[in-house]
């Protein structure tokens, strides 16, 4: 069974994959950096559902960086340090090349590799050995 083939392949990466109203979601985390008393982390995300009836697997996937802890005085407030935490995420579509290429749309400087283009390619290759197509979404709305 398809879904069977995908969690196995999940707790290979290894990746928390979970399952809410037929719709799939694979996390884990790509880098993470630690700083004074803040804290940010580099997260990969990849949500699926599973379409029996129409024998596809539409996907979609983004990378998102959030951050929490102490600020160096950065803020809108002024001056000094203050407590901050914010979630934000990139645009959609396709993933091409390795973590320090995305990673520059954060201005940051990952030292990690990752190829997004991997999970990707492994979830189709399940998807079509089960013989379903993989149907790229830009958002997640209504997978």
């Amino acid at each position: 069974m398809l879904a069977d083939d995908l969690k196995d392949y999940a707790k290979s990466i290894p990746a928390d994959l979970k399952e809410k109203k037929g719709v799939y979601t694979l996390e884990f985390t790509v880098a993470e950096r630690k700083v004074f008393l803040s804290k940010k982390k580099l997260t990969y995300s990849a949500k699926f559902r599973i379409d029996d009836a129409k024998k596809e697997v539409r996907f979609t996937e983004m990378l998102k960086e959030a951050s929490s802890g102490m600020s160096s005085g950065d803020s809108d407030f002024g001056p000094g340090f203050g407590f901050k935490k914010e979630t934000y995420k990139t645009g959609t579509g396709p993933r091409e090349g390795v973590i320090e290429q995305q990673s520059e749309l954060f201005g940051k400087q990952y030292t990690y590799t990752f190829d997004f283009k991997t999970v990707r390619t492994a979830i189709e290759a399940a998807a079509t050995a089960a013989g379903y197509a993989l149907k790229y979404q830009m958002t997640p709305v209504g997978l």
